[in-house]
């Protein structure tokens, strides 16, 4: 049935209990996310499960009715956990389309954003598949924001009228996603990782000005392919340049794949109907024959810290919540299995004065030291695969920053590490 956005009464299909889940990023349906908040007293107390904002819709207040919880701690989600209403699930990216398949945090309600329908009649998902799919074909109930300003992204996943309970139709641009231009130590780091990337490579990069910077410097590489959780503003440059071709992918030869869009606006007017784009969802882009098949899979993901022996805290800086588990360790063990891949963590050797590099993780061990490739700082490249704990050491201290160097010896003399020398 369609209705008007003024009059959608969300109570009418939302119970109290429910877990309502939406599209991330650039793909949330911001007309009915709204629509939900302000409502969410006549609902009753029900659960949102939430993925990275590109928007301020949900703010800590909210949790007067509603309990949220989210896979990371990325944007205005920090504010959630720094006010304790976040409650964080810590698992592989791999994993969401089953949690949110079964069990406790099953989907019952899905909110979509959709570009209006093609000829056929069918909805394209928009700007994102990736755990979305799982969402839709759980729910109890899916309600659709009709957006004609939301281009259409090419996908296998489309929705027929009958797949959708409430259509309601707006107008308006998508949230986006800006980067912050990089500065000198995210170049320096950039430059050590785009040595390492040779013509004919896969890409998967993660969030941020670091990947982003990484793409940046790409530009005389030849038939570059990516299969990623996402695309951004780079790599969509990258598409258009004509330096990614995926002419040499093993498997999606000729098409860039991803779980979603993630940018700005000019990244969504480029994807729109373009051809070498496809939109997939968490359980292929993820999936470890899928990711070992690669050609040359390089991934590319940064972390909080990294620790003399190769773990990697991806998740809590300074005890707050502002990562998360997400997919590091899926494509770094999927680059390590691909012909010629590369897993690749990339990080700034300090923050503030405070080593990156150091003795013992002040945090949870996102991805275990058993999955450890190189690790990039500003200072050069640590390989780490297949050598044992002294080499490892010596390599990850080569990497610190000079001044910390020393502290980090003492610290090994002292026995304060991770595991026994």
């Amino acid at each position: 049935m369609e209705e008007q956005l003024s009059r959608l009464d969300l109570a009418r299909w939302i119970r109290e209990g429910d877990t309502v889940v939406w599209g991330q990023a650039c793909a949330e349906p911001l007309s009915l996310t709204e629509r939900l908040l302000e409502q969410r007293e006549r609902i009753g107390r029900f659960r949102c499960f939430l993925g990275i904002p590109a928007s301020d819709t949900v703010r800590p207040e909210h949790a007067d009715r509603v309990s949220f919880v989210s896979y990371c701690g990325s944007g205005g989600n920090r504010a959630l956990h720094r006010a304790g209403v976040l409650d964080v699930l810590p698992v592989h990216y791999s994993a969401l389309p089953g949690v949110l398949a079964e069990g406790p945090l099953r989907a019952d309600v899905a909110l979509v954003q959709l570009p209006p329908p093609d000829s056929d009649g069918r909805y394209g998902l928009g700007l994102a598949d990736d755990y979305l799919t799982s969402a839709i074909d759980a729910a109890r109930v899916v309600i659709a924001e009709v957006n004609d300003q939301l281009p259409r992204v090419h996908g296998p996943r489309t929705l027929a009228p009958t797949d959708i309970d409430v259509v309601v139709r707006t107008s308006r641009p998508p949230a986006e996603v800006k980067h912050e231009p990089p500065g000198p130590v995210t170049l320096r780091i950039a430059a050590h990782v785009a040595g390492l990337i040779e013509d004919g490579s896969t890409l998967q990069f993660g969030i941020g000005a670091l990947p982003e910077a990484v793409l940046g410097l790409l530009g005389d590489r030849r038939d570059l392919g990516i299969h990623s959780g996402l695309l951004t503003d780079a790599a969509m440059e990258l598409i258009e340049a004509g330096v990614v071709t995926g002419a040499r992918k093993s498997t999606d030869r000729g098409v860039a794949v991803a779980g979603l869009l993630m940018g700005s606006h000019k990244l969504l007017r480029s994807a729109d109907g373009h051809p070498g784009i496809r939109l997939r969802e968490t359980a292929y882009t993820h999936h470890p024959d899928v990711l070992a098949a690669q050609h040359r899979l390089v991934a590319v993901n940064s972390a909080v810290e990294v620790d003399l022996t190769g773990q990697v805290n991806a998740e809590v800086a300074g005890g707050r919540y502002v990562g998360a588990v997400g997919g590091a360790a899926d494509f770094l063990r999927g680059a390590a299995r691909s012909h010629g891949g590369l897993p690749v963590v990339a990080l700034p050797s300090t923050a503030g004065d405070r080593s990156r590099i150091v003795a013992r993780l002040s945090g949870p061990v996102s991805t275990a030291r058993s999955d450890a490739g190189l690790v990039v700082t500003e200072y050069g490249v640590a390989d780490l695969r297949g050598q044992p704990l002294r080499v490892r050491r010596k390599r990850l201290l080569a990497i610190a920053r000079p001044d910390h160097r020393p502290a980090l010896e003492a610290a090994l003399e002292q026995g304060e590490f991770a595991c026994p020398r």
